[in-house]
C-alpha cells in the first residue's frame, strides 16, 4: 500500500474546544494508513492536542500571526510554507478570520481542493465586528467546496452558496450513562451528595459565563447544596473568578480548566446549562445528551442539538430566575440519566459513520 493522502487543516489554534474536538473525532476514527491529517495552527506556544496528533502520525505548523499581528508578514510565511509543502492536494480551512489568506495562498500555489468550514452563526459584537465580517464575506472567495455544521451556520456565512451539513460527531459509546462512574466521577470531584450544575466551554464572551453565574446565585438560593464546576479556559477566566468571589459563591464553583475526560466529567452533573449568546452547533450539548445529563440551552443553539427528551430551550430574556426554576425542574426529567446512544446515532451524531463519509470524502477528492 502506498502512502496515505494527507490533508491540511487549518484552525487558529488547537485548543480544546468544540471544532478541534470534531476533527480530532475523525482523525481518531479514520483509516490513517488511507488518509493522515495536518494542522497549520497561527499560535507558537504548545497547544492541547500537540502530543496526540504527533502520535498518530500527524504534523502540526505553527505560524505566528496572533503573537505579531503582522497581515504582511503572516502572508510571506503563508507563501513559504505552500511553496515548502508540495504533499498537499487538500486544504481544509475552519478559521474564517485568517481563511481568505490561507486560501488564496492555497490557491496561488496549486491545491485544486480548497475547502472552507462554517462553525459559528454569529461573531461578538466588539472592537474587531467589522473587520471580521469583512473578512467572513471574504472566506469563499478562494474556496472551491462548503462545509458547515448546522443550516444556521452555513446560511449565516456563505448565505445563497450551495453548502454541506457536516454534524460535529461523538463517539457516542465512550458518552453511554453509567451509575459506576457517576458515583466514581462525583466522589474524585468531592461532589458526593451535592446538585451538580455543569457547564462546558471556552472562559470567553460567546459562551456567557456572566448570566451563568447569575442563574447559579439563584439555583444556590433555592438549593443549598447545589455546586456549580466550569470546564474550559480562556480571556475571561480571571473574570468569571472576580464575579464568582464578589457574589460569594468560592466554595462552591469549581474551574476545572481543559480535561482529556470529559466522557467521566459529564457523568458527574445532574444538570447542564448552557446559555451561550450563538453557536454553530454546540457539541457539548450533544456530549452532554449523550452521558444522559438533562440540559437547559438558550435560543443560540441551532434546532440540530435538540435530539433527545432530557433537552430544554429557553430565551436569555427569561431571566436568571426563570432558568434556575427550569433547571431545577428539568434536573428531575425521569429519563435523566439513562442510555441516550440510539437517540444520537438516530440524529446522525455518531461519529463512526461521520469518520467513514469524511474518508471516502477526501480519498475522492484527492482524485481531482
Amino acid at each position: 500500500m502506498g502512502e496515505p493522502i494527507r490533508v491540511l487543516h487549518i484552525l487558529q489554534r488547537m485548543e480544546a474546544g468544540g471544532t478541534q474536538a470534531l476533527l480530532m473525532n475523525i482523525y481518531r476514527k479514520m483509516d490513517r494508513t488511507k488518509v493522515q491529517f495536518d494542522f497549520l495552527v497561527v499560535y507558537k506556544e504548545k497547544q492541547f492536542y500537540d502530543d496526540e496528533i504527533e502520535n498518530m502520525g500527524g504534523n502540526v505548523y505553527k505560524l505566528s500571526f496572533r503573537e505579531d499581528l503582522n497581515l504582511l508578514k503572516f502572508q510571506k510565511d503563508l507563501s513559504n510554507f505552500f511553496k515548502q509543502h508540495h504533499e498537499y492536494h487538500i486544504v481544509h480551512c475552519h478559521a474564517y478570520t485568517i481563511g481568505y489568506f490561507c486560501l488564496k495562498a492555497a490557491k496561488k500555489y496549486g491545491l485544486p481542493v480548497r475547502i472552507a468550514h462554517s462553525h459559528n452563526n454569529e461573531t461578538v459584537h466588539d472592537i474587531k465586528y467589522l473587520p471580521k465580517m469583512f473578512m467572513q464575506r471574504m472566506f469563499t472567495k478562494n474556496a472551491t467546496d462548503l462545509f458547515a455544521c448546522s443550516e444556521e451556520a452555513g446560511k449565516y456565512l456563505f448565505k445563497d452558496k450551495p453548502f454541506q451539513v457536516l454534524k460535529n460527531a461523538i463517539d457516542s459509546q465512550k458518552f453511554i450513562a453509567s451509575a459506576n462512574v457517576r458515583e466514581e466521577t462525583r466522589k474524585e470531584l468531592g461532589l458526593e451528595n451535592k446538585f451538580v450544575v455543569g457547564h462546558v466551554g471556552r472562559l470567553h464572551p460567546q459562551k456567557n459565563h456572566n448570566f451563568l453565574v447569575d442563574v447559579f446565585e439563584e439555583i444556590k438560593k433555592k438549593r443549598p447544596d447545589a455546586e456549580l464546576i466550569l470546564v474550559g479556559t480562556g480571556p475571561l477566566e480571571e473574570k468569571v473568578q472576580n464575579k464568582v468571589t464578589e457574589k460569594g459563591l468560592t466554595d462552591c464553583v469549581h474551574f476545572l480548566g481543559n480535561r482529556k475526560d470529559m466522557n467521566r466529567i459529564y457523568q458527574a452533573m445532574d444538570v447542564f446549562v448552557f446559555p451561550s449568546l450563538f453557536e454553530g452547533l454546540g457539541i457539548v450539548a450533544i456530549e452532554a445528551q449523550a452521558a444522559g445529563v438533562p440540559i437547559v440551552c438558550s435560543e443560540g443553539l441551532p434546532p440540530e442539538t435538540d435530539i433527545t427528551p432530557i433537552y430544554r430551550k429557553l430565551m436569555l430574556s427569561d431571566g436568571a430566575e426563570k432558568w434556575a426554576d427550569v433547571v431545577l425542574e428539568v434536573a428531575q426529567n425521569p429519563k435523566a440519566h439513562e442510555n441516550m446512544q440510539q437517540y444520537v446515532v438516530d440524529a446522525g451524531f455518531d461519529m463512526d459513520a461521520t469518520a467513514k463519509y469524511m474518508e471516502k470524502y477526501y480519498l475522492e477528492k484527492s482524485k481531482r
